[in-house]
Order: C-alpha cells, then structure tokens, then sequence
C-alpha cells in the first residue's frame, strides 16, 4: 500500500491549530491533530448538503447562496450542478492556505470550479459574511467544523447557538433555508433551530455514495411570520 505523505500544512487564524494536507496517490485528506477532517474519496454527504438545499430553493429567483467552508469543493461543485446561471455563489474560507490547495495540489480534485463566473471566495469567517448578509441569500451552507459542537474552533460554535441562528436567519430571504452538515446527531441543536424560527428537518446520509459512516444534514427554512 502506498504510504501518505503530507504535502502542506496551515495554522488556522486566531485560535492556532494545524490543518495538514496528505495524499496517497490519488488520495487526498486533510486532517487537524489525529482527526480527518475530509477525504476526497468520500463525497456523498458534502453533495447532499447542496442538493438537498437546492431542492428547497429552486423556484427562488436568481438565487444567492452562501457556502461555509471551501474543504474539498464537493459542496460548490454540486451546488453548481444544479443552480442556473444566473445564481451567485460566495465561499467563505477561514484558511488561506485550504483555498490555494484547491488551485494547486488538489486542482485535479476541483475541476476548475472556482474558475466558474457564479463563484465569488471570500477569505475569511463565515460568520462574518452571515451578519453582512442582511435578507440577501437564498441558502446558507455550512460544512466549517464537524457539526454543531465545534472543533476545530471553539468560536464556531458562536454559529450554532441562538445569536448565531438568529444572525443567520436575518441573513438569508423569505423561504431561504440553512443548512447544516454535522458528523452526527444533536437533538439540542434541532430544538435551537426551532426555537429560532425555522421549520427543521433533519436528514440522515452516507460519507460515500450507499457506503461509509452515517453523517446528518439539517435543513432549516425561515419561517414567514
């Protein structure tokens, strides 16, 4: 078997903590401390985390989408797949040196998707992009950590508490939907959504296509009233 070897590595802004980029053939992961974060052999849940939202949105007008956390780009591409052209869509990332991995040695990974004229990068915290975004997206995605219980940063979990939730839903358009991937249930965080004015569903999907460890997507829409 072939061995990893670690291409990169990259501190994560104002809380330190070491992003690390390997590859073995093909393979690529990025890992923080002895944790994968994500491997670009599975994609499954990432997809669903656009295709999903998309399917709420879709009749939404020239639709403005929000994407937290560039990863491995599984997410971008497939919200390009299916949104139209004339849709934005902003990539708020944290780490500068994950953006320049996509464009060198996971280029081949990225398919020139950060090439596409709906992408916009914004080099930075999500939540910043969330408060300045004041009723201006249609959907909110966020992939930043693994789930609602932050770790790679503690001040992510400042997006999923009520202030955060609240900034979100300010964030986005009548009908706009947030959505977050997690690594695995949070019943308190279902109950945080609902109490922050969002109809909740909360989605049960694979890492990898009908394969790999069970990941959960909550699909929150803003509510009307």
């Amino acid at each position: 078997m072939l061995p990893w070897i670690q291409l990169d590595s990259a501190t994560i802004p104002g809380e330190g903590g070491e992003l690390r980029l390997k590859q073995r053939g093909s393979e690529f992961s990025i890992m923080l401390g002895a944790n994968e974060l994500m491997n670009s052999r599975l994609s499954g849940s990432e997809e669903a985390l656009a295709t999903l939202s998309w399917e709420r949105i879709k009749a939404h007008p020239k639709p403005r989408i929000l994407i937290g956390g560039l990863g491995m780009g599984f997410t971008l591409r497939a919200a390009l797949a299916v949104l139209p052209g004339d849709a934005s869509v902003t990539v708020a990332e944290l780490v500068p040196a994950v953006v320049a991995w996509a464009r060198g040695p996971m280029a081949e990974v990225f398919k020139g998707c950060l090439d596409d004229p709906r992408v916009g990068i914004h080099e930075g915290d999500v939540g910043e992009a969330i408060r300045a975004g004041k009723g201006g997206y249609d959907a909110i995605l966020l992939d930043v950590d693994n789930g609602p219980d932050g770790l790679t940063r503690e001040s992510n979990d400042r997006l999923y508490d009520f202030a955060g939730l609240r900034a979100a839903r300010d964030a986005l358009r009548r009908g706009g939907v947030l959505a977050v991937w997690s690594s695995g249930q949070d019943p308190a965080f279902t109950r945080r959504l609902g109490d922050s004015g969002f109809f909740v569903d909360v989605v049960n999907t694979r890492a990898g296509r009908k394969r790999g460890a069970r990941h959960v997507i909550w699909l929150a829409v803003k509510s009307t009233g």
